[in-house]
């Protein structure tokens, strides 16, 4: 605002500059307030609904829940492409790594813990777990073998076991040794429907109870029978009878001096298994199998 000069004077007019504050009615205005309102507000609704979700939920889902919002270490490693960097500074293709297949399903990293060592002949030491089985199974081949021609060798000789030679069949198994004790039209190791033995048949389990005593694999019997049925099941059947005619052969083999220890499996399939599927009436299909299992191998022995 320029102010009137005086009279007569030819002075230049005083220009006084009035400053106007205009104070603020508070601060309540501003926005500040309404972001810290809102973090408030949220962080009291995830409150409630993490009480909510610890009321209605059991411990395997707040499990469940947990490892979803923080992964475990193997999920963690299976997003990781089996490495915590780049390879780890290994090879893709190192000799210890998994095959890379389109059907792979697990990574090194994944189930080789991190301080494990080894090469390709872990477990194959003097007293490793891989080379003492190996070594077993070898021996027990050896030893079936024995078996097999001791077995041949005493019926041969013996007239009356003799002619039994072509109901007697060994065969070499996943499980290891079998030996089929079988019937034909001809003749039967168990009287007809019955589970008591014929003479001869004792006589040859006897002879293989003796050739077998010195071992030491377990033994797994199962019975068979013939698809020829009962007039009622609910009194007897090929179930009963082909587990109750392996338990007879078990009896026999114990009575020949085989220990009780030795026995790992008795069973009965009735006709599920037949020899000759083409005729489930064929009497072939009866049969007992009695087989020398594989040892179990353990660390140190």
């Amino acid at each position: 605002m320029a102010a009137r000069a005086p009279h007569g004077s030819n002075q230049p007019p005083k220009i006084i500059y009035k400053k106007i504050y205009i104070e603020g009615h508070g601060g309540h205005h501003g926005g500040a307030w309404k972001v810290a309102y809102a973090d408030f507000v949220t962080a009291m609704m995830a409150f409630f609904l993490l009480m909510w979700l610890l009321g209605a939920t059991n411990e395997k889902q707040r499990k469940a829940l947990a490892d979803y919002f923080s992964p475990t270490l193997i999920q963690m490693k299976q997003n990781s492409a089996g490495s915590n960097g780049m390879f780890g500074g290994s090879s893709i293709t190192d000799k210890d790594n998994y095959p890379h297949k389109a059907q792979q399903t697990g990574t090194r990293s994944m189930t080789v813990p991190v301080e494990a060592t080894g090469g390709l002949q872990v477990g194959t030491g003097e007293k490793g777990s891989m080379k003492n089985k190996m070594a077993l199974g070898m021996e027990d081949q050896k030893n079936f073998e024995k078996m097999r021609r001791r077995v041949t060798m005493a019926m041969a000789s013996n007239p009356k076991l003799a002619r039994l030679g072509k109901h007697v069949r060994f065969m070499r198994t996943q499980d290891g040794m079998r030996i089929d004790l079988l019937d034909d039209a001809d003749y039967s190791m168990f009287s007809l429907g019955t589970t008591a033995l014929e003479p001869e048949a004792s006589k040859l389990i006897g002879l293989i109870a003796e050739s077998i005593g010195t071992m030491e694999n377990p033994i797994m019997i199962r019975g068979h029978t013939d698809g020829l049925g009962y007039g009622d099941p609910l009194e007897m059947n090929n179930w009963m009878l082909s587990s109750s005619r392996a338990e007879a052969t078990r009896r026999r083999l114990a009575s020949g001096g085989i220990p009780e220890q030795r026995f790992n499996r008795i069973e009965g399939v009735a006709d599920r298994e037949p020899m000759i599927a083409a005729n489930k009436m064929d009497p072939r299909n009866r049969r007992v199998a009695i087989t020398l299992l594989y040892r179990a191998g353990s660390f140190g022995e």
